[in-house]
């Protein structure tokens, strides 16, 4: 009888955890939620994210700017930018912080997901997409362009994501 007992709430017990991890997983296709360490993480959208987006396309205005060999790593003296350093120097001049998963490192990469062709080949969005050898200069301007155009129109109200 004992044995019966704790059988059945080792069953019951594995199928809570089975239905967690579901109810967990099904949240985050259903309702785009994700926490801020996933990489799916989607936080809220201010002003200062378009003008991140502005600057970034200032610090990026020629080819002669852009630094097609990223490493994620942004030299304070640097003269040259990826995409990455770009967005990260750009973050830092307007709110003097910096986060890896900020609203406006997220809608890149999220633009980076809708437009790349490779993208199932990256394992750093922002740094292969800049890296990918088929990318030009103007895939990163269009980059983002489109990435102040879905910032914008969310804080309007609209949806986030979109082509």
């Amino acid at each position: 009888m004992h044995l019966m007992i704790a059988k059945t709430r080792r069953l019951i017990l594995t199928f809570a955890l089975i239905l967690a991890v579901l109810m967990k997983a099904y949240a985050l296709q259903h309702n785009g939620s994700a926490s801020e360490g996933d990489s799916d993480f989607r936080p809220p959208v201010t002003e200062a994210d378009v003008k991140i987006v502005q600057r970034a396309r200032v610090i990026l205005d020629s080819p002669s700017q852009w630094n097609r060999s990223d490493t994620r790593i942004c030299p304070a003296q640097a003269t040259t930018f990826s995409l990455y350093c770009a967005l990260e120097k750009a973050t830092k001049d307007v709110t003097g912080d910096f986060k890896h998963r900020g609203a406006t490192m997220q809608e890149t990469r999220f633009v980076i997901d809708d437009i790349a062709p490779n993208r199932k080949k990256y394992h750093h969005r922002l740094m292969d997409y800049n890296n990918d050898p088929t990318t030009t200069f103007a895939d990163i301007q269009r980059v983002l362009r489109m990435t102040e155009e879905r910032i914008a129109r969310r804080l309007a109200g609209a949806p986030p994501g979109g082509k």
